[in-house]
């Protein structure tokens, strides 16, 4: 489990981050930097290098490794940490507070800027990374991809879609980004799958649901990992997160992953809620949400 950096950030100094950073831009060109490649990417001296390196390592920001060389390379929380002074510096975040929500591929934290907000950190490619690298279609054609670069790109995948749908379909709202951190509204709500609704509620949250994704098919996106786990209940309505599968609306496989969503997210509906739900034509929803003639699912229910 990553750590949280908080912490240890007042403890940190201007040059400590410019060897972080040094360690950051080493790692576009291998796993492990060579030490002595470090005064060249940091601009510190070899004495300081050495100082800033056992300073990180005592505070578990970079991990060192000796194999034909003495190499090192950033942990996440050192990745982490170099987000996080970017957002410091930037005035987007002034505190850091409790977690929101820790998984496989994120880490949510409530910080705190003129109202509370949510820090995101993408972590693709820590735990699974020849998963990442199969899966996601921004590692496919690069020969040498550090979980680095898989995390920093599917942050920037998430935020491009959320400034594209963000207001017109219901997800948080973008705030800034940097690296594989995003910052966003906090959302007051409650997971789909741990909402009990009743049973005159759950047709129309389901309908609400499906009205959301046609939006954003409608503004180009197709969400791409649609499950009762990317779906707040809100006393408004829906909110719908988690998007950094998100592929276009043109991408050769989008009717397929928009079927697959409306099947997903119907699938749980069916089996928690049969009796309200009944049997559901996925088919024919996922035809009517990519063409904007879906109205109301009693259209394609039996």
């Amino acid at each position: 489990m990553v750590q949280n950096v908080a912490s240890v950030m007042p403890e940190l100094e201007p040059e400590d981050f410019h060897l972080l950073s040094g360690v950051e831009q080493g790692m576009r060109f291998s796993e492990y930097v060579n030490r002595e490649k470090l005064t060249e990417f940091s601009r510190l001296s070899a004495e300081n290098v050495d100082y800033r390196l056992d300073r990180c390592e005592d505070r578990e920001l970079v991990e060192r490794k000796t194999i034909q060389y003495e190499g090192f390379k950033l942990t996440f929380e050192g990745y982490d940490a170099l987000a996080l002074h970017t957002f410091v510096e930037r005035d987007t975040i002034e505190g850091f507070g409790a977690p929101l929500g820790v998984g496989k591929e994120s880490d949510v934290y409530e910080v705190q800027s003129y109202k509370p907000m949510a820090l995101k950190y993408h972590r693709e490619g820590y735990t699974n990374f020849r998963e990442v690298m199969r899966e996601r279609d921004y590692t496919s054609d690069r020969d040498h991809v550090s979980w680095l670069y898989t995390a920093r790109k599917a942050a920037e995948r998430e935020y491009e879609a959320l400034e594209t749908l963000y207001p017109d379909v219901s997800v948080p709202q973008p705030i800034d980004t940097n690296r594989h951190a995003i910052v966003m509204e906090k959302v007051d709500g409650v997971e789909l799958s741990r909402t009990g609704l009743e049973p005159e509620q759950v047709v129309p949250i389901l309908e609400l649901i499906l009205d959301e994704m046609q939006t954003a098919y409608e503004e180009g996106f197709v969400h791409a990992d649609m499950s009762e786990y990317n779906v707040f209940v809100t006393t408004q309505g829906v909110v719908v997160f988690d998007w950094p599968q998100a592929v276009p609306t043109d991408h050769e496989n989008a009717r397929d992953l928009l079927r697959r969503d409306v099947d997903n997210i119907v699938s749980y509906f069916q089996r928690k809620y049969p009796a309200e739900v009944g049997d559901v034509d996925v088919d024919a929803v996922a035809e009517a949400l990519a063409t904007e003639s879906f109205d109301s699912l009693s259209e394609h229910t039996d």
